[in-house]
Parts: structure tokens; sequence; C-alpha cells
């Protein structure tokens, strides 16, 4: 059975205000950091923030073909798909760990 008098719930909001804490710090620092993912041999780059925001779109010349947009545009979506990976990648290795709840 359940002993609330074993219960500290002052602890646990300590803690829980802590883990906001670092949260919000480790998301205002993925803001600020860019990643970069390519494709077609860096015919295509795409920029986006830590959170995943794009932010810019490089197309080489030679990448535009007005008989194959198609090409160009899976190129477009690979570069950005790249990108947000690094991304998520980058966010997970910023993330602080969520610590166990001693309940």
């Amino acid at each position: 059975m359940f002993d609330p008098s074993g219960f500290d719930l002052e602890g646990l909001m300590a803690q829980a205000q802590a883990m906001q804490d670092q949260l919000e710090r480790a998301q205002a620092e993925l803001a600020t950091k860019q990643v970069t993912g390519s494709a077609g041999g860096d015919l295509v780059e795409a920029t986006v923030s830590g959170t995943g925001e794009l932010l810019g779109l490089m197309i080489r010349p030679e990448a535009c073909d007005p008989d194959d947009t198609e090409t160009l545009a899976d190129l477009v979506v690979a570069a950005v798909r790249d990108a947000t990976n690094k991304a998520m990648a980058l966010a997970q290795a910023t993330m602080p760990p969520m610590p166990e709840l001693g309940l």
C-alpha cells in the first residue's frame, strides 16, 4: 500500500523546477545553433536551427534543369530531411537527461 507520509512533495517540486530550468536553458541554446544538411553531392544544402526551423536553402545552378524539376524537388526534400535529422540529433545531445523519480 502507498504511504503518503514518506512522500517528499517539496523535494519533488524542487526537482521538477530544476528540470524545467535545465530544459529551458537547453531549448534556448538549441535556438542559437545551426546545422546544414545536403543532397546530391552538395548540389542542394539546407540550413536549419537546432530547433528544426528551416533557415536557408542553397541550390547550385547545375541542379536546376527546367526539364527535370522533380529531381530538384527530391534533392530539396532530401537536404531538408538531412538537416532536420542532424538538428534532432543535436537536440537529443543537448537536452538534459530525465532523472529517475524516486517514487
